[in-house]
């Protein structure tokens, strides 16, 4: 089962997401300039939200560097000499990369995502080659891709859901690779965009009543600009169901899994479709936002359900720039054009669905063949059942 999430989110004054100088990120698509947010913003967005991480609670990793203070910490707490444990640190901080090179600061190399069986492995490892070594002179001499293969040894870890979700890439033997079974768009705006400057000053608030040259001291003390635009986005989402249970089994590297353990795995799926759902209707980019406070909620929320992973994007339906035009909105023409565009692709590519389930609170667009919700409650309960009735087909392909 094929999970596809649709947002037509419409932002005040922002900048979500900026590039390296500081204005909002964009490309050129349908042949003008549009806003963009990047889907790695969009992903840690979401990730560490409030809402998906108080929903999968204990079934997620963190993303860090810092696995040597880690280890280190936690092997002091088992008793292990500072001086040991200070090794260990060392040695884990080779575990970055696969050649096993130790890094000069408490860190490694690159920045990983890993879950409590992917630490607590590596804090065993050390641990028993510090105890086995007897001294921090003889640790020191065992390389750090040694003692990687054994923590990659130490058989099948079960990873989290954010893991399995949007995947997992490393240079370490030590931790095995995930293919994402996520995909999710970089947002577009569905119009033009030209972006603004905000110029600002910062004036002394006890200038007045300052003993001094008064012209000296007249004006502001600092002053800069920000850029800024405001843009409605259409944003893609895609859960291939199937392929996270696999990635939560370890069926997608081959293991056998026993059948109380798939249906585990099936229900907690489930539960990680919906609180992305949540979350990507609910969470916003942080960035910028104490100076712009763009909260807005989106405008339409489509979710289509297919039972073959044929991943359908509706991007193309503002390759012609929504504008507003008379007494349509940029938002309303946004819709029209998302509405014709969905109806015309389900019909001439004859696109197979079990569920399909459309929340526009405020606009009566209908979409042909579309349930529509009139909330998110009922939005992602429609979801869950949906998925629940497509089980095996979500679990087997």
């Amino acid at each position: 089962m094929l999970v596809e999430i649709h947002i037509l989110q419409n932002h005040a004054p922002s900048n979500l997401n900026r590039d390296d100088t500081g204005s909002p990120k964009e490309c050129t698509f349908g042949g003008v300039k549009r806003a963009r947010i990047s889907s790695q913003c969009l992903k840690r967005s979401i990730r560490r939200s409030e809402i998906f991480r108080t929903a999968m609670a204990g079934h997620l990793a963190t993303r860090t560097r810092q696995l040597p203070e880690l280890v280190q910490s936690r092997l002091l707490a088992e008793g292990l000499p500072a001086e040991l444990a200070a090794v260990a640190a060392k040695k884990a901080s080779g575990f970055g990369t696969s050649e096993g090179k130790e890094q000069e600061a408490l860190r490694t190399a690159q920045t990983m995502f890993l879950t409590e069986a992917d630490i607590a492995a590596v804090v065993a490892v050390l641990g028993a080659a510090a105890r086995e070594a007897g001294g921090a002179k003889a640790l020191e001499k065992v390389p750090a891709k040694d003692l990687q293969a054994q923590a990659q040894q130490a058989g099948f870890r079960p990873i989290s859901v954010d893991i399995g979700l949007f995947g997992r890439m490393t240079t370490s033997e030590a931790f095995r690779d995930v293919e994402a079974a996520a995909q999710v768009a970089h947002a577009l705006s569905t119009h033009k965009v030209d972006h603004e400057f905000d110029y600002f000053t910062a004036v002394d608030d006890l200038k007045e009543d300052a003993v001094g040259d008064a012209e000296e001291d007249a004006g502001a003390d600092m002053l800069g600009d920000v850029e800024f635009n405001s843009a409605c986005y259409y944003k893609y989402f895609s859960v291939d169901v199937a392929g996270l249970v696999a990635n939560l089994t370890g069926a997608s590297m081959g293991r056998t899994v026993p059948a109380e353990e798939q249906a585990a795995a099936e229900t907690l799926a489930a539960e990680a479709v919906a609180a992305l759902l949540r979350a990507a209707v609910l969470t916003t980019p942080s960035g910028k936002q104490h100076s712009f406070a763009a909260h807005q909620l989106p405008a339409a929320v489509l979710v289509e359900l297919r039972p073959v992973a044929t991943p359908v994007s509706y991007a193309n339906a503002f390759v012609q720039p929504a504008r507003q035009r008379g007494e349509t909105s940029l938002v309303q023409d946004s819709l029209l054009k998302f509405k014709a565009h969905v109806e015309a692709l389900t019909a001439g590519f004859n696109l197979p669905a079990a569920g399909r389930f459309l929340l526009a609170p405020e606009s009566a667009v209908e979409i042909g063949g579309v349930e529509t919700v009139g909330d998110l409650h009922t939005l992602c309960a429609r979801l869950t059942a949906a998925l629940a009735s497509g089980e095996k087909v979500g679990s087997h392909g």
